[in-house]
């Protein structure tokens, strides 16, 4: 199931979304401060290309990992949470979207909570 639902994902909208984490992390990267917000959107542009077999496990984070989601939501995080929540909402609508949706959950918390995630 795992590279069939990879393949599946790319083809209807995994690209784009790895394509929008991308530019959401050569953006960041155009300052010095954003470089760490930058990495963590390459990771999750990584993720979101094959995220069928992947899970993806929040928490773990100290006091500057904290800081740096707080950081990360007011800036870039809530944008990109809405974004996949909502695409996941209209996926789970359908019965052969479903596991499509659950992909974007996975997705949508990573973009709230990059860091101190673990992507196993």
């Amino acid at each position: 199931m795992g590279l069939i639902g990879n393949i599946v994902w790319m083809i209807f909208g995994g690209l784009v979304a790895a394509f929008l984490w991308l530019l959401a992390g050569v953006l960041v990267c155009a300052t010095i401060i954003g470089i760490p917000f930058g990495i963590q959107c390459f990771k999750i542009a990584g993720l979101t290309l094959a995220p069928f077999g992947r899970d993806v496990e929040v928490g773990r984070f100290g006091a500057a990992g904290f800081i740096a989601n707080v950081i990360w939501i007011l800036i870039l995080g809530w944008e990109l949470f809405v974004a996949h929540l909502s695409i996941g909402i209209l996926l789970c609508i359908t019965i052969i979207g479903i596991p499509f949706g659950l992909q974007h959950f996975k997705l949508a918390l990573l973009a709230i909570l990059p860091f101190g995630a673990r992507i196993q």
